[in-house]
């Protein structure tokens, strides 16, 4: 631990969605929260360039800009942002412990709200980065973005229930989909595989891999090969969809917050409240189902709200 050590009565970890409205929430209760917005400020809505369902924008709103938006929102109620990222925590006593930046300032804390999300998993293309990164068409959310492919022809990568899920939902929209498995079966349980197979806009490319993703300013195609032929050709598409799962942000809390065995924090049913007294989750650290904006900012609200009536009770708000 280092010297330094400062003592907040909120200390909200993670400044996506759920962070800030828990920041903006908490605020307004009083409870000066401080917040850290990790090693990529604004969560994953800051690499996305357009987003069209989050209420209150009615002609969309550019993802960074969003994010902005709710910062400035935070801070206009007294929240303190400030940069850097929490490299160690100890939950075992009734006053919580956390380091930031690898032991550069100790923080005590009386509650605290983890909104550390999840990250996609990719498949480690260059072109594939490069296009999502641009807006070029490459997306690991169907439900965020489908509707920019409607009528068009799209490919989606995955083989479990969520890639599944997300490709019937796309061709509902598209006019074609292609799902590359890799193998010549699914991992998707058997009920999610039958929509799949009877649905007739959805066309599964077995023992297919992507070799890469075509296309210069947005997304043309793919470029895939089949691993038991060798056989190698390309698809044409305008959307790319990857939907080989996401990895929860909540390896450093392992020790003291109960998880499930992917690494999604678990609540007590119906509240954001963890195993631990005093720490509270929201956003996609506890969601594996939904993984929206607007589910994250609900859950942020929640934890924020558990988290005065805790402080409450303890009689420290």
């Amino acid at each position: 631990m280092s010297e330094e050590i400062e003592h907040v009565k909120c200390l909200i970890i993670g400044s996506g969605p759920a962070g800030y409205t828990a920041a903006i929430y908490a605020a307004r209760a009083d409870l000066n929260p401080v917040l850290y917005t990790g090693m990529e400020p604004g969560g994953q809505l800051t690499t996305t360039t357009e987003v069209d369902n989050f209420p209150g924008y009615p002609k969309g709103i550019d993802g960074p800009q969003m994010m902005e938006d709710l910062r400035q929102q935070a801070v206009r109620f007294d929240t303190e942002v400030r940069t850097g990222w929490i490299s160690k925590v100890d939950f075992s006593g009734p006053v919580h412990k956390i380091e930031v930046d690898g032991g550069k300032k100790t923080i005590t804390a009386d509650s605290v709200i983890i909104s550390t999300g999840a990250s996609a998993k990719w498949l480690g293309l260059e072109n594939e980065q490069r296009l999502r990164l641009s807006g070029g068409g490459v997306s690991a959310c169907a439900v965020c973005d489908g509707f920019f492919y409607r009528g068009q022809d799209v490919v989606i990568v995955g083989a479990g229930d969520t890639a599944a899920e997300e490709a019937t939902y796309l061709a509902k929209l598209c006019r074609k989909v292609y799902m590359l498995v890799r193998r010549d079966e699914m991992r998707a349980s058997k009920a999610m595989q039958k929509r799949v197979f009877d649905t007739e806009n959805i066309e599964v490319l077995w023992n297919t891999e992507t070799l890469d993703v075509l296309g210069d300013e947005g997304v043309t195609g793919a470029k895939v090969k089949n691993n038991k032929t060798g056989e190698e050709s390309e698809i044409e598409a305008t959307g790319f969809f990857v939907a080989i799962g996401h990895k929860p942000n909540t390896d450093i809390f392992k020790d003291f917050i109960d998880m499930d065995e992917t690494g999604y924090i678990n609540v007590v049913p119906g509240t954001a409240k963890t195993n631990v007294p005093g720490v509270f989750v929201g956003g996609d650290a506890a969601d594996n189902v939904y993984r929206q904006a607007i589910t994250a900012a609900g859950t942020g609200c929640m934890a924020a709200l558990d988290a005065e009536r805790y402080l409450a009770e303890k009689g420290l708000a």
